[in-house]
Parts: structure tokens; C-alpha cells; sequence
């Protein structure tokens, strides 16, 4: 088929090289624009854009996709088959969406209807859910609206990150696209409507990250750590300094199996370089596994514990 792509990140990225290397044909790689990063604020390529020069394929970088008549009379030359939106990051008008005359397949990081939106895998790890999965739908004007085609399942373990569950569903993505592009091109792709029912996914928002010792169970701040892992990751303040928690766990008793349930929430119980750092929460302790500190790199806690004074009875804000 005569695909044109539009992707972005790595989780895109995997779909572009599975269907180059099914023998597609790629007419056109849509990317966003190079963006700032690093103290140096260098221009860096997104990986889609990286790959696509690995190959030497035709590249667009438009600013703006909306009534931008130059970029979309180019794609309408092309004459794709089918446009494969995957992670793009911009919503594509109807005059796009109707430029294919197979349509514009999209591959979403949720089993829909759950999660329509920008941070599907994200929200499915911060809620604890122990499912999720890839839906390949056509898409529409709506917000991840359209009627679906294939969906793939995948179990989210206790302990795993965001990142972990986005590796291994961009694999799964790009697999299942390539199976889409499949049925469609032989005509025995399906159409599902997705129905009433749905949840939104909506984009992470910084204050989100700030840990809530209150009001938060010892699991939702888990979850919260796992799901913010390595996007974003959460934090706190100890003595007005920030702190980032990278990785924890949620344990019942302490060490020394201290008795804790008169300390506030946030409340460090337990300090030892040998062990770890146990921090009270609502419902359970959170067990410190991986840290970082103030101006300082991520390291494992007993790394951060042996060169930084942790007291026992302070409290994290």
C-alpha cells in the first residue's frame, strides 16, 4: 500500500519501521518539529525523523497542520492509499482525514473506549489498572472517536513503569498496524462503533507530580511513582529541598517493626543506608527504592542514604 506516516516518539517510531520492512511503501514521514533540549538547548530530531533519514524518506515538519492549504494539497498529491497516524500530537482536520481513500488508521495506546486522549498508558498505570492493551481504529473529527478495528491485550504488572508498559506496547502497536494494513487491504477489516460508554486520558499536568501525602494512599502513590516514571516523575520537599522519588514499594511494618500508627502522613520512619527509608502514608509505608536529590543525578536509596543525612521524624511536605 501507499502509506503517507505521521509519528513522533520512539512508541511511533516502532510502527514506521514494521510496515517499511512489510514493504509498504512510504510516501511521506509527518513529524513534529525539532525541538530544544539539554542545557545546550540543541535542536534534537524526533525519532521518528531519525529513522525516516535512516531510509531517505520524504519528511514533513509543518508547524501547524489546520488550514495549513500548502502542506495538505501536498499530502492530497501524494494520493496515499491510507495515512497511519500514530502518536503524532496534533489533530488532523477533515480535510485530511478524507484525503485517503482506505482512510486514516490511527494506533492508540488504550483498549478503547478507555483512555481516549493524549496519556493513555500513563493513566492506566497512575489508576492501577492490571489490563491495557492497543486498539487500531479509523479515525474522525472526535477525540480518539472512531470506529475501532483490532485490539490487543496486555497484563501491567505490580511493579512496572509507565516506560516499561510503553516499550513493550509500541511492539505491540506496531505488530498489530501491520496486521491492520493487512485486513484492510484484503477487505476483511472490521468496523466497531465504540458505543456511549468511554473514559478520557487527558494530558499530565507538573502539579500532578507533587506527592500528596494527606490525602493519598501508600498504593495510589505507587501507582502515582510508576506512572510518572520517566516522563515526569513525582516529588516532594524535605527540608525546602525537592526531592524526586523514582521508584517505590508499599510494605506494612517497618525494620525494626516499629509501631508508626500515631506519626502524620509524610512522616520519615525509618532511616538506615543498610535498609532504606520508610516514609508513613495513608493505609501502608512507602518503602524508598530509587531517589534523587536536589540538583543531583537518580541513584538507588542506600547511594543517596550513605551521602545525605536523613532523620528519623522529620517530614516530607
Amino acid at each position: 500500500m501507499k502509506i503517507v506516516f505521521m509519528g513522533t516518539p520512539d512508541f511511533a517510531k516502532e510502527s514506521l519501521e514494521a510496515i517499511y520492512n512489510e514493504g509498504h511503501e512510504i510516501l511521506a514521514v509527518v513529524t513534529n518539529t525539532d525541538k530544544p533540549k539539554g542545557r545546550g538547548m540543541k535542536l534534537v530530531q524526533s525519532p521518528v525523523k531519525e529513522y525516516a533519514i535512516s531510509k531517505n524518506l520524504k519528511i514533513y515538519q509543518p508547524e501547524k497542520v489546520r488550514k495549513n492549504e500548502e502542506f495538505i494539497q501536498e499530502i492530497k498529491d501524494l494520493k496515499p492509499d491510507a495515512i497511519c497516524v500514530v502518536a503524532y500530537g496534533k489533530i488532523l482536520p477533515q480535510e485530511i482525514l478524507e484525503i485517503p481513500k482506505l482512510g486514516c488508521i490511527n494506533v492508540h495506546g488504550s483498549l478503547l473506549p478507555k483512555y481516549r486522549g493524549a496519556a493513555p498508558i500513563q493513566w492506566a498505570v497512575i489508576n492501577g489498572d492490571k489490563v491495557t492493551g492497543i486498539t487500531t481504529m479509523y479515525m474522525d473529527v472526535g477525540m480518539d472517536t472512531g470506529d475501532m478495528i483490532l485490539k490487543e491485550e496486555t497484563e501491567i504488572g505490580d511493579d512496572e513503569t509507565t516506560g516499561e508498559v510503553w516499550e513493550r506496547l509500541s511492539k505491540i502497536g506496531a505488530k498489530l498496524l501491520v496486521k491492520t494494513l493487512e485486513q484492510i487491504e484484503n477487505g476483511t477489516a472490521p468496523r466497531i462503533p465504540q458505543g456511549e460508554e468511554f473514559s478520557m486520558a487527558p494530558m499530565l499536568n507538573k502539579e500532578m507530580s507533587k506527592i500528596d501525602w494527606e490525602n493519598k494512599t501508600a498504593q495510589e502513590i505507587k501507582n502515582l511513582v510508576r506512572g510518572l516514571n520517566p516522563f515526569m516523575g513525582t516529588y516532594s520537599y524535605l527540608n525546602g529541598k525537592k526531592i524526586k522519588f523514582w521508584k517505590v514499594d508499599v510494605v506494612n511494618q517497618l525494620p525494626n517493626n516499629g509501631d508508626y500508627n500515631n506519626a502524620t502522613n509524610g512522616t520519615i520512619l525509618y532511616s538506615n543506608a543498610k535498609d532504606a527509608l520508610y516514609i508513613k502514608a495513608q493505609n501502608g509505608i512507602i518503602k524508598v527504592i530509587e531517589i534523587q536529590g536536589e540538583n543531583s543525578k537518580k541513584m538507588n536509596i542506600q547511594d543517596f542514604l550513605r551521602g545525605n543525612k536523613v532523620e528519623e521524624g522529620n517530614k516530607f511536605e
